[in-house]
């Protein structure tokens, strides 16, 4: 097969031919033997169904896979005429041509490389910082927090109405158009009002009760209910008060350390070490996430010139789109429907931003094997398992959305972007 190969830049070529018609014919044929062989066809037996048979069933799709055939074996005589392993193919080839003629199918394709990248010289692009001291009134803040969050709640020794933060002990049934639901009913359960435990407007609604009170209380669900057959519905729920419990005053001292450090011999002075070195980390997360990781990725964007593969620009771009049209309005949409100008005003609005994120994932890839930076599947799903945890998430649901959407490789990259940029800055040590 006759194959024409132009360099485009260094990563990606423009491969040409014809797809001859005798050889796709000749495919067409192969293909109608083998499954002349494989199918079942009634009236004839297996393995001896005629040829013949088999074009007038399926000529169409014979035709497409012959085409196919012959397209791959034009594309693998392309590689091997510039000299490029398969391995280092990136995505799928992109068609600039592919015409029917009398002699065949006249086909040019564009096939992008994986880059080469000389990374020399890439700590030149480390942005200076200094890291975030905890604020004295920031610790004080948080072990006061921490104090509150540990004091005990007693019974209130003079009866008074329920108030703001009082931990209350009642009994409730839930009712819609006055029949009780389920799940909507408790006993001696312990509510602290103003937690935002419950539906809004339930523990407002509280405030003011005495001892041994029944009251009615009416609230709406939210419209985003997880329970669907109750979402938006009016409910009344009747309440009975049974105890006022109030919080202890919250002590500072060395009995609240030897409790969250579980050690009977810790200090305040070593629980307020700890939630320095807490707060300090903190402030350095957000510094790093909003100022010193952008900074970071723009230097090494401007540092290094390579050529990209243009079918990845092109899908990053077409991510880029997808995403501003789920913030569109239907009217919005309705405007670039069949518009091929604007819709290629919008795609070069996104070019620009879409080649650097490009360009930032090569190199980032790049300085990972530089550094012998990697990321095991183990530690992408112990990740996600354990931000799910921290959002009160079913982190299984959590996971297998993520593998159903294809998004852990992004993840995995992210997380290898942190590794990379946190031993690039000095924040590992």
């Amino acid at each position: 097969m006759k194959v024409t190969v132009k360099k485009v830049d260094d990563a990606n070529i423009i491969v040409s031919g014809v797809l001859d018609s005798d050889a796709i014919d000749a495919n067409i044929e192969k293909l109608a033997k083998q499954a002349a062989k494989e199918i079942k066809v009634d009236g004839f037996r297996a393995g001896k169904v005629p040829v013949a048979v088999v074009k007038q069933m399926h000529g169409e799709k014979l035709a497409q896979d012959a085409e196919g055939e012959a397209l791959r074996e034009l594309i693998d005589a392309g590689l091997a005429e510039a000299k490029i392993s398969a391995a280092d193919m990136l995505g799928q080839p992109g068609f600039k041509k592919y015409e029917k003629t009398d002699k065949g199918i006249e086909v040019e394709v564009e096939i992008s490389t994986r880059p080469n990248i000389d990374t020399k010289g890439y700590m030149d692009a480390v942005p200076s910082f200094k890291k975030p001291k905890a604020a004295k009134k920031d610790v004080d803040a948080k072990l006061k927090e921490m104090a509150e969050e540990q004091a005990p709640f007693e019974k209130i020794a003079r009866k008074r109405a329920v108030k703001d933060g009082d931990m209350t002990v009642i009994d409730f049934e839930g009712f819609v158009d006055g029949v009780a639901f389920d799940g909507g009913k408790a006993e001696k359960f312990n509510l602290k009002i103003g937690s935002g435990q419950f539906i809004p407007g339930f523990e407002e609604q509280i405030i003011g009760m005495k001892y041994e009170e029944e009251k009615d209380v009416v609230v709406n669900f939210p419209k985003e209910y997880q329970a669907a057959e109750l979402a938006g519905k009016e409910a009344t729920f009747k309440v009975k008060l049974h105890e006022i419990q109030e919080q202890k005053a919250a002590e500072i001292d060395d009995a609240l350390a030897q409790k969250l450090l579980n050690d009977e011999k810790a200090t305040l002075k070593e629980l307020t070490e700890k939630v320095e070195a807490q707060v300090e980390t903190a402030a350095l997360s957000k510094v790093y996430n909003e100022e010193i990781k952008p900074k970071l990725v723009e230097a090494l964007v401007k540092k290094f010139d390579f050529a990209l593969p243009n079918n990845i620009v092109e899908q990053e771009i077409d991510a880029k789109i997808n995403a501003k049209a789920q913030e569109m309005s239907e009217d919005e949409l309705a405007e670039y429907k069949d518009n091929e100008k604007k819709i290629n005003e919008l795609r070069d609005s996104v070019r620009e931003d879409a080649t650097a994120s490009v360009k930032a994932t090569f190199i980032v890839d790049a300085l990972a094997k530089e550094e012998n930076i990697t990321v095991d599947d183990q530690e992408v799903s112990q990740a996600i398992y354990y931000e799910a945890m921290m959002s009160g998430q079913d982190p299984q649901q959590v996971i297998k959305y993520y593998e159903e959407n294809n998004l852990l490789p992004a993840v995995k990259m992210g997380m290898i972007e942190d590794k990379l940029f946190g031993k690039m800055l000095g924040l590992d040590k």
